[in-house]
C-alpha cells in the first residue's frame, strides 16, 4: 500500500508542476465546476418548487446525493479517466512498452499515469455540499452511518474504476475506445438523480450495465440512512468481484499486446 500511494504522490506532484505552467486552466475549472453546480441546484430548485418530495427524496437528502455525484465525479475524471484514455491511445500507438517494462505493476502505472488535478475542485465541491445538507437535515450521521457511508463510497469507486478498466482493455482488440468512454460519461450525469426516479428499464441500466448506482445512489443512501445492510453486503462483495474480474481481464489482455517494436 505505501508503494502505492508513494507512486500516486509522485504522479500527481508530476501533474501539478505540468499543470501550474497553464494557471489559465484553473480558472476555467473553476467556471466549469460552478456552472455544473449551478445548474445541479437549479434544477433541484425547480423540482422541489413543485413538491416536498422526490419519490421519497427529500431537498437535503437530494442535496447529499448531489454532493456524492460531485465527490466521486470528481475522483473519475480526476485520475481514472485521463488514465484510462491515455492507456487506450497507448495501446492505439504501440507505446504502452514504456510502461510494461517499468519495474511496477502495469496496471496501477496505466491506471494513474494521468491526473488531471484541476478536478480536485469538484472533490471539493462534493465535501462542501455533503456538509452543507448535514446543516440543513439537523442531524450529524452516526458512527455506523459514517462508516457506512466510507464503505460505499470505497466500494463505488473501485466498481467504477473497474468498469472503466474493463472498457479501456478492450482497446488491445478494438480501436476508437475512447468513444465508448464518453458514453459512460454521459451516463454518468444520470446519477445526479436517485435511480429510483427512473423507469423500471433504465434503473436496471444504470445499475447492472453501467453501474452508477452503487457510485452514487448508494453511498448517499448511506448517508441518508436508507440503506440496508443487505445492499451494503452486496456492494461490497460486487466491488471484490468487479476488481478481481477486472484484474484478471488485464491480465489476460496484455498477452495479445503488439508494441511499436514488436
Amino acid at each position: 500500500m505505501r508503494t502505492y500511494l508513494r507512486l500516486l504522490w509522485t504522479f500527481f506532484r508530476v501533474s501539478l508542476l505540468g499543470e501550474l505552467a497553464y494557471r489559465a486552466s484553473f480558472w476555467l475549472q473553476v467556471a466549469e465546476s460552478l456552472i455544473d453546480l449551478g445548474t445541479a441546484l437549479a434544477f433541484v430548485g425547480v423540482v422541489f418548487s413543485y413538491t416536498r418530495a422526490l419519490n421519497g427524496w427529500s431537498a437535503d437528502e437530494l442535496l447529499t446525493l448531489i454532493g456524492v455525484y460531485f465527490l466521486i465525479g470528481g475522483a473519475i475524471n480526476m485520475i481514472i479517466m485521463p488514465g484510462m484514455n491515455r492507456l487506450i491511445e497507448q495501446v492505439r500507438q504501440g507505446t504502452l512498452d514504456y510502461v510494461l517494462t517499468k519495474p511496477e505493476d502495469a496496471q496501477l502505472l496505466a491506471s494513474i499515469q494521468q491526473i488531471d488535478i484541476w478536478k480536485l475542485l469538484d472533490i471539493l465541491l462534493g465535501l462542501a455540499l455533503l456538509a452543507g445538507a448535514t446543516l440543513w437535515r439537523g442531524s450529524v450521521p452516526g458512527p455506523l452511518q459514517l462508516l457506512a457511508f466510507a464503505l460505499t463510497l470505497l466500494a463505488g469507486t473501485v466498481i467504477i474504476y473497474s468498469f472503466v478498466l474493463f472498457l479501456a482493455t478492450l482497446s488491445f482488440w478494438y480501436v476508437r475506445m475512447e468513444n465508448i468512454l464518453v458514453i459512460f460519461e454521459s451516463m454518468y450525469e444520470a446519477g445526479r438523480w436517485p435511480v429510483n426516479i427512473y423507469p423500471g428499464w433504465l434503473r436496471a441500466i444504470l445499475t447492472f450495465v453501467v453501474p452508477v448506482a452503487f457510485a452514487v445512489t448508494v453511498p448517499a443512501e448511506a448517508l441518508t440512512a436508507r440503506l440496508t445492510w443487505l445492499v451494503l453486503a452486496g456492494t461490497l462483495l460486487l466491488a471484490a468481484l468487479a476488481l478481481l474480474a477486472s484484474r484478471l481481464f488485464w491480465r489476460f489482455a496484455i498477452r495479445y499486446y503488439s508494441g511499436a517494436s514488436s
